[in-house]
């Protein structure tokens, strides 16, 4: 058994809080419609408010979430403080990425996070955008120690 399976907490293996968690997750995504490629495309041509709001809550909840981590002393699940790290100093590559990302996410409806939960729902078409998201993970696994970091 993996360490991670075998770590308990309140008695359900870790494991399975991550799928539970990565489930609902889905599930909001679902309903918010954040996963709809109409909505999506709607987003990327001016015409829809929809996902820059689902977007900006995100952004607000996560802002709120880091200043209560910080205003608080809140720590990890384990008991491990928890700490941010300042942008490093070369953002270009970041930049360099989001805008691959985006225009990714662009070309085919989908961003990293709901394309498990686009195929789940039966859009079987979304398993050629997995399975390419995991080759290029593989293929930057492979030559990520030949890459600038």
């Amino acid at each position: 058994m993996s360490s991670a399976a075998s770590n308990r907490a309140g008695g359900i293996p870790t494991d399975l809080r991550f799928v539970a968690i990565g489930a609902y997750f889905g599930f909001v995504l679902l309903k918010a419609e954040a996963v709809s490629w109409y909505r999506i495309q709607e987003m990327f041509r001016f015409q829809s408010f929809h996902m820059y709001g689902v977007m900006g809550a995100t952004l607000l909840v996560a802002a709120l979430t880091v200043w209560a981590v910080r205003r608080f002393g809140l720590r990890s699940i384990d008991g491990q403080p928890i700490t941010f790290e300042a942008m490093p100093a070369g953002w270009r590559r970041y930049l360099g990425g989001g805008l691959l990302f985006g225009v990714g996410w662009g070309l085919t409806g989908a961003c990293a996070g709901p394309i498990v939960a686009l195929v789940g729902t039966g859009l079987w078409p979304f398993a050629v955008v997995f399975a390419s998201a995991l080759l290029g993970t593989y293929v930057y696994g492979r030559l990520q120690h030949r890459l600038p970091h």
